[in-house]
Formats: structure tokens, C-alpha cells, sequence
């Protein structure tokens, strides 16, 4: 790649193996649950996890050549909020790696949730060191702060049961802090930018993640996951209805914000069948998988159309 246009890869472009992988540990649950055929799942995971290798080399030759380019996307407003996705993408490939090699599967979680953690102080401490106008609350904000509560959906198969408890306590209290924030900037302004407005979808992730690391951590899909759930359903149907919205907005790597959220909400919804079944479910849970697939499928698309033509690699605006 010509070092030029290597220094405008976007950062962003690391939701792309998170919500790839997101979908592959759906589908995974879909195996046990639904009988979906499991390479389906293992060949996501696999491929997210190659995607994410990929990036990881190819940032790492941008920060290199250009740290000037990287250094401004860690002090943007929006693209540093990703860099979250860096370190999900690390747990992630533990999760794909837990039935292969559970050693290994435990070490590369804990150097992702250790950045993870680490990207959260950088985050905090750079939100506290100076005022900040209402444009820089941002939907993105809730990946490296509440991130933490996806940590034990992939840490609990591995131990660490104190761990999972802290880093879900960390992820659940930095979303009842951030939230109100986020909703009071949404409601009274200013409004988000229309190459934005797809990241809205982002909301969704906290509740539906909650209710999985809660299942996970509980050992059931009892009253506390309920809740979440609860609350996630209350969300897609929200976003279901702003879905006109979302496809009038210019291609962007917030588009990628669909997609790690719907799979997340998707597998909750799984797992609250498996211990809740009804006759009714099996459809729509096949509705939900197969719909979350054409969002993964939509955004992936768009992405390497973009590639293609060569407008990924331009300077923003």
C-alpha cells in the first residue's frame, strides 16, 4: 500500500473484525441452539480475527510512517472513541480461540481487557483534563468505557470469576454515568452530524452485552439478564423505527456501528430462549440471526465498494 494514502487508513475501520466477529459468536450460539451449521461461526470468528491481524499490521506500518496522522486520530473527538474497538478485537480472538487453545485463549484476553482498561483511563483522563463543548458526547464514547461489561461474555469460560465481576461492575457503571450524558446532548443538541447518525445504534450494545456477561457471570438467564434484556428490546425497536434515517446517511465507518450491537442483542435473545422456550421463538430467532447477517453482509459490502474505488484512503471531509 502506497505510504501516502496508508496514512489516512481510518482507525474506525477496527469495528470491522468486531462486528464480523460479533456475528461469527452468533452464529456460534446459533449451533447449539438453533442447529445452525457450525463452521458458519467458526469460519467468522476465524475470519475476524485474520481482518484484525491485518489492521493491527497495517496501523502499526501507519504509526511508523505517519505517527503525525495517528496522533490526530487519538486526539479527534470521534475516531479516538474507537480505539476501543482494538482492544474488543483482542477478546474477541479469545473467544474464538477458548474451544481451540483455552491457554492461549486466556492470555490473549487478558492483554484485551488490560487495554482495554488502559484505553478507558486515557479516555476518562482526556474527557477531564479540559472543558469540553456538548459536540464531543458522542454515542462512539460508550466503546472504550463501557466496553469493559463485554469482558466477562469471553472471560468467565476461562476463570477469573473476581476479574469478570470487577471489569463488569466498571463497564456497568461507567454506562449508568455516561448515558444520561449521551441522551441529554441527543435531546437538546446539538444534533449529530448525518455521517453519524447510524453509530445510534451503539446504544443498543450496553444492554444486550449486559445481559450476556450477567448470564454468564449468574450461571442463568434469571431477573437480572431479563432486565437488560428488557431494556435492549426497547432499544432495536427505537432503532427499528429510525431505520429510513439510517439508510439516508452517506457511507461512513459508522455505518460499522450496526453491526457489533445487532449480533450482541441477537445472541441475547438466544440465550433468553434456551432458558425460557416457547413454541413461538424458533422463527424469529431465525429472523433475527438471518437479519443481523444481511446487516453484516450490507455494511461489508459498502466497505469494499469503497476500497475499490479508492475512496476509503482520503483525507476526512
Amino acid at each position: 500500500m502506497p505510504s501516502a494514502r496508508l496514512q489516512h487508513l481510518p482507525l474506525p475501520l477496527f469495528a470491522a473484525p468486531m462486528g464480523i466477529g460479533g456475528l461469527g459468536l452468533t452464529w456460534r450460539e446459533a449451533s447449539h441452539g438453533l442447529g445452525a451449521p457450525g463452521f458458519i461461526g467458526e469460519a467468522l470468528l476465524l475470519l475476524a480475527t485474520l481482518l484484525w491481524l491485518a489492521l493491527a499490521g497495517l496501523h502499526l506500518a501507519r504509526a511508523l510512517r505517519h505517527p503525525g496522522a495517528l496522533a490526530a486520530d487519538l486526539t479527534h473527538p470521534v475516531r479516538a472513541a474507537f480505539v476501543g474497538t482494538v482492544s474488543i478485537g483482542l477478546m474477541i480472538i479469545a473467544a474464538w480461540l477458548t474451544p481451540l487453545s483455552p491457554g492461549l485463549a486466556a492470555d490473549v484476553w487478558l492483554v484485551g481487557v488490560a487495554a482495554h482498561f488502559a484505553i478507558g483511563c486515557w479516555t476518562v483522563r482526556g474527557l477531564l483534563r479540559a472543558p469540553k463543548q456538548a459536540a464531543v458526547l458522542t454515542p462512539p464514547l460508550l466503546i472504550p468505557l463501557v466496553g469493559n461489561i463485554l469482558a466477562p461474555v469471553f472471560g468467565v469460560p476461562l476463570g477469573f470469576p473476581a476479574l469478570n465481576w470487577m471489569l463488569f461492575g466498571l463497564g456497568a457503571l461507567l454506562w449508568f454515568m455516561l448515558q444520561p450524558l449521551l441522551l441529554y446532548r441527543l435531546i437538546l443538541g446539538p444534533a449529530l452530524p448525518a455521517a453519524l447518525r447510524p453509530a445510534l445504534v451503539i446504544f443498543l450494545a450496553p444492554p444486550a452485552v449486559g445481559a450476556l456477561s450477567l448470564a454468564g457471570l449468574t450461571g442463568g438467564f434469571g431477573p437480572g439478564p431479563l432486565a437488560c434484556l428488557g431494556l435492549a428490546v426497547l432499544v432495536a425497536v427505537v432503532m427499528l423505527t429510525l431505520v429510513r434515517d439510517f439508510a439516508a446517511a452517506p457511507f461512513a465507518m459508522s455505518w460499522w456501528g450496526w453491526t457489533f450491537p445487532s449480533a450482541a442483542f441477537a445472541s441475547a435473545l438466544q440465550l433468553a430462549a434456551r432458558a425460557h422456550p416457547a413454541s413461538w421463538q424458533q422463527p424469529l430467532l431465525w429472523l433475527v440471526l438471518l437479519a443481523v447477517t444481511g446487516i453484516v453482509t450490507l455494511v461489508s459490502a459498502a466497505t469494499l465498494r469503497e476500497v475499490l474505488a479508492g475512496r476509503l484512503l482520503q483525507p476526512e471531509g
